[in-house]
This record gives C-alpha cells, sequence and structure tokens, in this order.
C-alpha cells in the first residue's frame, strides 16, 4: 500500500527493467485483479522484460480515498503521478486497457515529458452511449454512499458529470489534444458499447506517432498482438 495524505492506493510490481505502468479494465472498479480475465494477461506478458506496477484505482479494489463534488479525470491522474514518485520512476510505458485510455491521455497532458509510450487497448470514448457511463458510475457510486455519507446527491451528480458529461470523445481531451500529441501510441481497437471502435480509430488517425492493430482480441491473433506489443515497447525503451 502507497499512503498518501488520506488516500491509500494498492499495487503490485513484477519483473525490473524499464518501468511499464497498467492500468487495468473496470471502468470506476479498475484494479489489478481484472486482468485476470483479459485476453491476456500484460502483467505475465511484459514482466519478463520491464518493470511492471498494476494499481487499484481510487475506492477500486483495495484501493480507497475521499469522495468529492469536485473529483474528476484529474483526480486520478494525480494519484497514478503521486505513485510513481513514491517508486522513484521518473520515464515509463503505460499501457492501459478501457477507461485505461482517457487516464493514460490525462498522464501524457500533465506529463509528456514522462511517458516514453502508451499501450491503448480498447479504449472507452463516446459514441451515443452517455447513460451507459452513467449507469456504470452509479452502480460503483451505489455501493461506496453508506461509506461516505457527508455527500449530497449533487455531489455524486456533479463527480459523475466531471468524469463523463463532457463532449471530447475520449471524454477528457479532445481533437486538437490528440493531433498534438507526440508520444507513441499502439491503439488496439474496441467494438463494443463501452469501448466503440469510432474512438480507437479517432484516436489512431488524429495522434501523429499511433499504429492501429485492429484484430487482437480473438486467440488467433494473440500471438500476433503481443508481439506487436512487444516489438513497440522495445522500439520505444531509452
Amino acid at each position: 500500500m502507497f499512503d498518501n495524505d488520506d488516500v491509500s492506493l494498492f499495487y503490485e510490481e513484477q519483473g525490473s527493467g524499464f518501468p511499464v505502468l497498467l492500468i487495468a479494465p473496470g471502468g470506476m472498479r479498475s484494479s489489478v485483479g481484472f486482468w485476470q480475465g483479459t485476453p491476456w494477461n500484460p502483467i505475465e506478458h511484459l514482466s519478463g522484460d520491464y518493470r511492471v506496477i498494476a494499481m487499484d484505482q481510487r475506492n477500486a479494489g483495495l484501493s480507497s480515498g475521499p469522495i468529492s463534488g469536485s473529483d474528476g479525470w484529474h483526480t486520478y491522474r494525480d494519484d497514478q503521478l503521486a505513485l510513481l514518485d513514491h517508486l522513484e520512476v521518473d520515464r515509463f510505458h503505460v499501457a492501459g486497457m478501457c477507461i485505461g485510455g482517457p487516464y493514460i491521455m490525462g498522464l501524457i497532458e500533465a506529463a509528456p515529458e514522462r511517458v516514453a509510450s502508451a499501450v491503448v487497448f480498447q479504449t472507452i470514448g463516446l459514441d451515443d452511449n452517455r447513460e451507459a457511463f452513467h449507469e456504470m458510475f452509479d452502480d460503483w457510486a451505489k455501493d461506496l454512499k453508506g461509506s461516505h455519507p457527508h455527500l449530497s446527491d449533487d455531489d455524486w451528480l456533479s463527480f459523475r458529470a466531471n468524469m463523463y458529461d463532457g463532449d471530447e470523445f475520449l471524454f477528457n481531451v479532445g481533437e486538437d489534444f490528440v493531433s498534438a500529441v507526440q508520444t507513441p501510441l499502439l491503439v488496439l481497437l474496441g467494438k463494443d458499447l463501452y469501448h466503440p471502435e469510432s474512438s480507437s480509430r479517432e484516436l489512431a488517425r488524429l495522434a501523429p506517432n499511433a499504429t492501429l492493430v485492429e484484430e487482437w482480441i480473438p486467440s488467433a491473433h494473440h500471438d500476433g498482438a503481443k508481439g506487436a506489443v512487444a516489438s513497440f515497447l522495445a522500439e520505444h525503451t531509452p
């Protein structure tokens, strides 16, 4: 556990070498255990060559912290950077699935000089699906309201709006920002309600140094996708 004021962040480390921060799927419940249910587990795949740092996000898994109506994407970004500072990690790769897409963009926006490269597995994104994200947030919040009785309904709604009511296609960053990102990106295509194909394709189209991997989830494509990720990270490791 890393205790940072009143925030406690659970994390795991495996392997050695250049650091890779892993941001798990699971939406607001993003935590290390979700990697066990992914098509292939990057903790197992990458820890032979890298120092893999996997974490539970605030108020997910074993991590905890305060909640307020002013919370948003920046809250989680600051947690992620604080953990890396605690571990004395300066530059790093970051790989994230699902909600990891916007988190990665937030890290690049805040500290572009620290992110050597990023692997974006089926990012979430906005495409006629906002209500699905509202429902996902509300389901997560329902489990926490009893332990945060000081929060009003308006506080929860404000927090939810900060996360999912923006008009940007990745919620926290828009087209102009992505078009200026110089960080190398490897984008693995999403194809469902929460991870619309349009968001992955737009991210890969706009970012100047992005490569799109279209087939990676079916088992027949696992070896090729793993190889693409391994080659990409090796190419961009300082």
